[in-house]
């Protein structure tokens, strides 16, 4: 089944700026290949549910070798038999306005 995952992950315990966890996370997710696009609040990929878990638990996994309390959400949207909803859905919604709207 093709899932669009939004997640936001990040350690508790290591201040203010934790800029430099989340890039080690956006690291892990573009080497997956999985389409991805990184977002000021979180991160959406695209995929097979086994492959885009997979990398989340990868990212869990690298930032919990340094960072004792970590936090994490995820949203899914799950639809059989539809892909390229990383783009598609907003498309489609530009579609609708007639215009562009700001990415």
């Amino acid at each position: 089944m093709s899932v669009l995952v939004e997640f936001s992950m990040s350690p508790l315990d290591k201040g203010v700026s934790v800029s430099k966890y989340v890039a080690r996370s956006i690291d892990i997710v573009a080497n997956s290949g999985l389409p991805y696009r990184l977002g000021p609040m979180g991160t959406c990929i695209e995929g097979e549910w086994d492959d885009v878990m997979a990398v989340i638990r990868q990212c869990y996994q690298r930032m919990s070798e340094d960072c004792e309390r970590i936090t994490c959400s995820v949203k899914i949207d799950a639809r059989a038999g539809e892909a390229g909803r990383l783009t598609g859905k907003v498309d489609k919604i530009e579609s609708l306005l007639g215009r562009e709207v700001n990415k």
